[in-house]
């Protein structure tokens, strides 16, 4: 079966911790040790996550001195959010017209 990169997207930010991360990422850019105080995870975790969030090109990375900080990628969402719409719009179309299938 071929995953679309919506279902790419989803299945990452099923996680929580993930899901946590993308959230307080919305609201500034923070760098590891800023996650670590915020969720309590382990360091060892929230790398292994951005890990996961940047490959899915959610999260982008910008060295800083010593540091790295993690920013969330908006149009990674915008492409989600337009594809959720078109579900939400078909869903509506088919709800309001009454459209079955039949049985065999």
């Amino acid at each position: 079966m071929v995953m679309s990169v919506e279902t790419d997207v989803l299945r990452v930010l099923a996680d929580p911790l993930r899901a946590r991360i993308v959230t307080l990422l919305a609201g500034e850019a923070l760098c590891t040790c800023h996650l670590v105080e915020e969720t309590g995870a382990r360091q060892t975790n929230i790398s292994n996550h951005l890990r996961v969030l940047k490959d899915a090109g959610l999260v982008e990375s910008e060295p800083c001195g010593r540091f790295t900080y993690y920013r969330l990628r908006p149009e990674a969402l915008d492409a989600l959010a337009a594809r959720l719409g078109d579900l939400a719009a078909e869903a509506r179309t088919t709800r309001d017209s009454d459209i079955r299938r039949p049985c065999p």
